[in-house]
């Protein structure tokens, strides 16, 4: 299975046919999903999702330039329920953390999809009445339905969803494929499924080849990465400052390229 992994990661990424996106046209419609975001470099941006007040969840590639070099926490920040310009709220990051046998490549492999996980301390807590964070689930079979929200190419201004595709695959070191239609901007999305009638994150998505989308499973390596949060056993950086910008607020520097899932 990482034979066959490793050579679907080497062909072009493919659109599914029939993808069917909601496009999340006001902010009536975001309800629910707030806690879903932009995040925004100098020169790139990818999706995330709050996992606890103050700490997103997303692909460790996201934090890193394309020749592998880190990219500064204070260069980030995250956009909470970005809409055309405008969010309910955002923090620039403060510090982030990914497993330490993730490296940066020039092309994702198997080896770099089964941790491609980063999760970003902000510089101050996402208020529960601005956004609610989304739970990490355990375990999903394949076949199971999942939904995926990004801000992809095309569509990088407002939120979209796509509530109809789901888990085709378990390969090794617990790497899940999916039939999600994914692409440039989707880097570091939230994979959500159902569980007791709440929508919990299973994955997040990492990188496209063969007309199928990869990701990690997450259940073992957010508590691990959260830890080193807790402990403060990460690089230090030194602050460059909180800046909360409302619904209705500016945006700066967003036009940015896509993060290449």
């Amino acid at each position: 299975m990482r034979a066959l992994l490793a050579l679907l990661l080497l062909l072009p990424g493919l659109a599914t046919a029939q993808a069917n996106f909601d496009v999340i046209e006001g902010r009536g419609d975001l309800l629910g999903w707030e806690a879903v975001g932009r995040l925004d470099a100098e020169d790139a941006f990818c999706t995330g999702a709050l996992i606890a007040p103050d700490i997103v969840l997303t692909a460790a590639h996201c934090v890193f330039s394309p020749d592998g070099t880190p990219r500064p926490p204070g260069s980030l920040t995250f956009r909470a329920g970005y809409y055309r310009g405008s969010q309910i709220v955002a923090q620039r990051v403060r510090r982030w953390v990914t497993p330490p046998s993730y490296v940066q490549l020039p092309r994702p492999t198997h080896a770099t999809v089964a941790v491609d996980v980063a999760l970003l301390k902000l510089e101050a807590p996402v208020t529960s009445a601005e956004a609610d964070p989304f739970r990490v689930l355990q375990h999903a079979p394949e076949g199971s339905e999942v939904t995926v929200l990004s801000y992809g190419k095309g569509r990088e201004e407002v939120l979209s969803r796509e509530p109809s595709c789901a888990v085709t695959a378990h390969y090794a070191d617990d790497v899940l494929g999916f039939d999600c239609d994914v692409t440039f901007g989707s880097s570091g999305a939230p994979v959500f499924l159902r569980e007791n009638g709440r929508l919990r994150i299973l994955s997040v998505i990492s990188s496209t080849g063969g007309g199928s989308a990869y990701g990690p499973g997450i259940a073992a390596l957010v508590p691990e990465l959260a830890a080193r949060l807790r402990n403060e056993d990460a690089r230090p950086v030194a602050s460059t400052g909180a800046r909360r910008i409302t619904v209705g607020g500016g945006r700066e520097g967003t036009g940015a390229r896509f993060v290449r899932p």
